[in-house]
């Protein structure tokens, strides 16, 4: 596999040139970056150094909320809290490991993941994204292999390691130039990221960041996992749509057509199975399953007296409901997963569901230490007031430039964006970020549920064009297979017409959904914050 840009051709963009020597800058900065564990780790020391000098040097802000309110500090001013003292290392020792076991996200992803994991291994998300595709017309089999792609991120890197590589082959069958296939799926898995019409293990896990951001300014805020839903679930369908036209009308017109003598020697023959009719029987009784969930669920939430909703006003916002969606989230994938595997015979007992959980959990080890040092950081940042003195003093920036209307929403997103290019992990970028824009932006009078849903945008839209990305070697391993000397400008050149018209695109669209219709980015989530 090269990791040279390709040589010009008539189909490829030039080895020189102002792109080219752009994106060896990128590659160059974010391999200058530690370890996304060891820059948390430094960043938590960071912060305790910065605590000690702000403190010397009286740094403080005036506090912004109104006297009476709770967590407003009674003299009407906010200092620095040093940790470079004797009380300040007693609470880091004392509260090392309650920072990590109360860390929100952890606790939210990996009960989700247990149940994601079940119907992975069962088979049942795989036969259903084959479905889904494959079972799809030629006219519209590229918007089904986008849409599939958006929808695989559910179940994490299910999209990455099966739908990408089977998307190539499918083109390839069908006459098309594979690698257009490859760039329609890791369009809708990694430029889709944050969209799906269900909630997944990124919304709790964002959601665990973005409230204690929030609570730097309102100490009671909750962020729920479904703060963005109508927002992410209308976006699925942007994105296809936009995934679609530039595959058909940009990229697959670049590529021409394919040469069967630039594959891999090992490519392997080109052979897809089509579902099976006992998969077909399990995905039938896995949709059974799933309605019977529903059904069950709608209930508890339906009715007036619903045992789900919230039992003083009956309303469905600050509900059990709402409040336990990740329960929900386990239940709805858990039990199909099951019908799925025991009709197919991929699981025949309670064993092979704990291995199957056991087989997810083992695969986030990584996750877990990288969380570990995250909630330090998060812990001790909000401890020194530090990132409520730097929200004071930014929105206050904001308001001296007039840049307090819905257009600094631009360059939040394009800021997002930006740092995506060399920190491609979504958790570890909102964690490092949200502490400062969060509270910076409610104190211009928007909504965290707002806040969470442009970043996620600015999140997802540089994807695919970072080598950082965590799945881009495997991306471009695949691509050597149909194209040997495949080289990551060739690919990030090819992705680029995605990201810059899901950037468009779903800007755009926020804009219009918040601002021009004054939508809610998901259910009961206020625009404005209102203190």
């Amino acid at each position: 596999m090269s990791n040279a840009i390709d040589s010009p051709n008539a189909n490829e963009p030039a080895k020189g040139g102002l792109f080219n020597r752009f994106l060896a800058t990128v590659e160059y900065l974010g391999n200058l970056l530690p370890h996304p564990i060891t820059l948390f780790a430094l960043f938590a020391v960071g912060v305790v150094l910065v605590s000690g000098v702000a403190d010397w040097m009286g740094l403080s802000a005036l506090d912004p909320r109104p006297e009476g309110a709770k967590g407003r500090d009674p003299d009407g001013v906010i200092e620095v809290v040093s940790l470079m003292t004797a009380e300040g290392l007693q609470k880091i020792v004392t509260g090392l490991v309650t920072n990590f076991t109360n860390f929100a996200p952890l606790g939210t992803v990996l009960v989700a993941l247990l149940g994601v994991s079940i119907a992975e291994h069962s088979g049942l998300l795989s036969a259903a994204m084959r479905g889904m595709v494959m079972g799809a017309s030629k006219r519209l089999v590229t918007f089904m292999i986008v849409l599939a792609a958006i929808l695989s991120n559910t179940a994490s890197e299910l999209g990455y390691v099966v739908l990408i590589p089977l998307a190539a082959m499918i083109f390839h069958s069908l006459g098309r130039h594979p690698l257009a296939g490859l760039a329609a799926a890791f369009a809708g898995v990694s430029g889709g990221y944050s969209a799906n019409l269900l909630l997944g293990t990124i919304d709790p896990l964002l959601a665990g960041i973005t409230t204690p951001a929030a609570r730097m300014i309102d100490p009671s805020y909750e962020v729920g996992p479904e703060a963005n839903w109508y927002f992410m679930s209308i976006s699925v369908f942007l994105i296809a749509i936009l995934g679609t036209w530039v595959t058909e009308k940009i990229v697959e017109p670049r590529l021409g057509k394919y040469d069967e003598r630039d594959a891999s020697p090992d490519l392997p023959a080109n052979t897809i199975e089509p579902l099976s009719a006992l998969e077909k029987s399990g995905l039938r009784w896995a949709g059974v399953a799933v309605l019977a969930v529903c059904v069950l669920l709608s209930l508890t939430i339906i009715p007036a007296d619903g045992i789900l909703r919230h039992p003083q006003t009956g309303e469905i916002s600050g509900s059990p409901f709402l409040k336990g969606i990740v329960v929900f989230i386990f239940v709805t994938f858990a039990i199909p997963g099951f019908v799925y595997g025991k009709v197919v015979g991929t699981m025949k007992n309670d064993k092979d569901v704990i291995n199957a959980m056991s087989k997810s959990m083992s695969s986030m080890g990584m996750y877990i230490v990288l969380v570990f040092f995250a909630a330090q950081f998060v812990a001790f940042f909000s401890w020194t007031n530090l990132g409520t003195i730097l929200a004071i003093k930014g929105a206050a920036m904001l308001q001296i430039l007039n840049l307090t209307g819905p257009e600094v929403f631009v360059l939040f997103i394009l800021m997002c964006a930006v740092v995506n290019l060399s920190l491609g992990s979504s958790s570890a970028q909102w964690a490092v970020t949200a502490p400062i824009f969060v509270p910076m932006l409610m104190l211009i009078g928007y909504a965290p549920e707002t806040i969470q849903a442009a970043y996620r945008i600015g999140d997802s839209v540089t994807n695919l064009i970072t080598p950082m990305m965590s799945y881009f070697g495997l991306i471009l391993a695949v691509a050597t297979k149909y194209k040997k000397d495949m080289g990551i400008g060739t690919l990030v050149a090819t992705m680029l017409p995605y990201s810059m018209c899901f950037f468009v695109g779903w800007v755009l669209l926020f804009y219009v959904w918040v601002f021009g219709f004054g939508l809610p980015v998901g259910p009961n989530a206020p625009i404005y914050y209102q203190p």
